[in-house]
């Protein structure tokens, strides 16, 4: 637990941070230089897009990690998750130097002590939920900064919205309990399910830690939870026995308030949907029902806020959310178009839990009816592979072929030998006709560039490293489309 405190003025206020390229730490560094702190870190030497997000802002992260590089005049060092504080040596000199350290997320949760702060949590969708939510603060001029897990197209690219310090939303993550550190004034939840197994062995262990991030809110602090969700709405209900001082706001088709949502379809590369309280159709050009229910949350949010400023929520106002979700085009790694040649159109998607999987590809295969759906998936984690196999099994009915490599390990946990990508493969072949197995991502280069047709759809999905197998597909089509081009003149 933290011992330090983030001063109140942090103008000339001296951070290093260990694992700076991170996206949640590349995002933090924002918020605090924006602040006045000034910001070094250090990284491992590969390139990551957040290089390029902390160029911007004047960061040039030292390469490796070596106690040198922790400057002299140094007053606290925050570290990612990723690195231990008796393993990594720059944590392990600031340790000798007595500097003050605080983990990323203990970093965050004081950050948002200073403002009144939304919590956005769950298994699924926050990143998305975060980057709606930033487009709708920006169009309607709120005092607000928002951080997001990845880059946000209205951001510009970046991971944070910053547009002052009234209001402040950040994804909140479950994982280790991270999310108790956070100060939320009003909490998202967008559901609860199995996940991280290696912390949470059973249900009851991650719905447990959703129940205790919820009474971290304050007295008539506020829940927009999703009521289609089993599991958030269970959270919902046992919070309000012991906590009935909290407002419980309910989103989604099963929503009894004017959030209830209508799905109207999907017309012209848009999803179009209505809620019960409020006028008229939105509309989203992002596929997957699943984020129209993200959207829902975001509209529960704003109408929330700007109540709160000015007591009403007016027509104009509904109007002014509408434009702001219609425009919002995405973020990195979800449902992102990476490009198209001959045809091919490649996406790329971090969804990496059955449910994020199955439902993704439901809203490709809705959004893009008639064409084939290739999708290149690649696991990541033994432990979710082993505990939801049987969830993986299924979960890719809306593709026409599917392609498996690997398991993608994380270094939080050891490979005890029993479940691979090939176990994978192996289950996923009992529930869908056309499955290729590959070990290596880019084993598939060949095949995939030679047997994609024009009118296609290929995805690379997971938090694996896949996605390289995208570029280099693109790569292929690019170069057979010029030699075909050169040919015909």
């Amino acid at each position: 637990m933290e011992t330090f405190s983030l001063p109140e003025n942090l103008s000339g206020f001296n951070i290093h941070m260990v694992g700076i390229k991170g996206t949640g730490m590349a995002a933090l560094a924002e918020l605090l230089t924006h602040d006045g702190a000034v910001i070094t870190g250090s990284d491992v030497p590969d390139k990551f897009y957040t290089d390029d997000i902390l160029k911007a802002i004047g960061i040039s992260p030292a390469c490796g990690f070596d106690a040198s590089h922790i400057p002299e005049n140094t007053e606290l060092v925050i570290y990612s998750s990723a690195y231990s504080k008796d393993v990594n040596p720059e944590l392990v000199a600031a340790a000798e130097r007595h500097l003050p350290m605080l983990l990323y997320t203990e970093a965050l949760g004081q950050f948002s002590s200073r403002s009144f702060s939304i919590g956005i949590s769950g298994v699924h969708g926050k990143t998305t939920v975060s980057g709606m939510t930033g487009s709708v603060f920006k169009a309607f001029n709120l005092d607000s900064s928002v951080l997001a897990g990845s880059a946000i197209s209205s951001f510009g690219g970046k991971c944070t919205m910053i547009n002052g310090s009234k209001y402040f939303a950040a994804e909140t993550c479950e994982y280790q309990k991270h999310f108790l550190s956070f100060h939320p004034s009003k909490i998202i939840l967008t559901g609860i399910e199995c996940d991280h197994q290696d912390f949470y062995p059973t249900y009851e262990s991650i719905f447990s830690a959703f129940v205790q991030y919820i009474n971290l809110l304050p007295h008539f602090g506020e829940l927009i939870y999703c009521a289609d969700n089993p599991g958030a709405k269970d959270a919902a209900q046992i919070t309000f026995s012991g906590r009935p001082d909290i407002v419980f706001t309910g989103y989604g088709e099963t929503a009894s308030g004017p959030f209830k949502l209508s799905f109207l379809g999907v017309r012209n590369g848009r999803q179009f949907f209505s809620l019960k309280g409020l006028p008229g159709e939105f509309s989203l050009r992002i596929p997957g029902r699943h984020n129209v229910l993200n959207a829902c949350a975001v509209c529960a949010l704003i109408v929330s806020i700007i109540k709160k400023e000015k007591g009403e929520f007016t027509f104009a106002d509904a109007g002014k959310l509408r434009e702001a979700l219609a425009s919002y085009s995405g973020s990195k790694r979800r449902a992102e178009i990476v490009g198209e040649e001959a045809g091919i159109l490649v996406i790329d998607d971090y969804a990496h839990h059955p449910t994020a999987v199955s439902s993704t590809l439901a809203g490709f295969r809705e959004f893009y009816p008639g064409r084939r759906i290739v999708v290149d998936f690649m696991s990541h984690t033994y432990s979710r592979t082993a505990a939801l196999l049987r969830e993986f099994s299924k979960s890719f009915q809306s593709a026409d072929e599917v392609i498996l490599h690997k398991i993608y390990p994380s270094a939080r946990e050891k490979f005890d030998g029993t479940v691979t990508g090939k176990t994978l493969f192996d289950a996923v072949k009992q529930n869908h006709k056309n499955v290729r197995y590959f070990e290596e991502p880019l084993e598939a280069r060949n095949y995939l560039s030679t047997s994609l047709k024009p009118g296609d759809v290929f995805i690379t999905m997971g938090a694996g490293d896949n996605w390289k197998l995208g570029l280099a597909v693109l790569e292929d089509l690019k170069l057979r489309e010029n030699k075909k081009s050169r040919k015909q003149k």
